[in-house]
């Protein structure tokens, strides 16, 4: 295990309207707001044709493929992410979501284009002080959390 320390700064209450697409928008906020490090809570709706990544198709294979699920309608969802900045120092979203709609059920992350259906709520905590950074992985391919 690795781990650093930081301290919590400001707070930002989000509404995510409909269309827009999470990661770009929470991204785009996060470049205006100057917020490098940060913890994203997320609560709203999926849209039809939004798309998730559900795991990669070989496990321990040296080459990762990830699973893509294209969402065939609007889902209710929850989720849970990270900021942190990249080797180019852009903050990047990672973030992971239950998405439900009735007795079905997926988990997987937004990265590929959830777009909001009508109303999404997100709460940015803004992590101070943090010398973590995402820094891509030769034999992954992965932007890792290296704190």
């Amino acid at each position: 295990m690795k781990y650093s320390r930081a301290n919590l700064g400001r707070i930002f209450i989000l509404r995510l309207e409909e269309g827009e697409i999470l990661h770009k928008e929470i991204e785009r906020f996060a470049k205006i707001k100057k917020l490098k490090s940060a913890v994203v809570v997320l609560l709203g709706a999926a849209d039809k044709d939004s798309k998730i990544v559900v795991g990669p198709r070989n496990v321990r294979s040296r080459k990762i493929f990830p699973m893509e699920v294209i969402l065939g309608n609007v889902y209710e969802t929850v989720g849970v992410g990270t900021i942190f900045p990249n080797s180019k120092d852009e903050a990047v979203l990672h973030m992971h979501s239950i998405f439900g709609r009735g007795k079905e059920v997926r988990c997987g992350c937004v990265r590929l284009g959830v777009k909001i259906w009508y109303v999404a709520e997100a709460i940015i905590f803004e992590l101070k002080n943090s010398s973590a950074r995402r820094i891509k992985d030769k034999k992954t391919g992965f932007e890792l959390l290296e704190p």
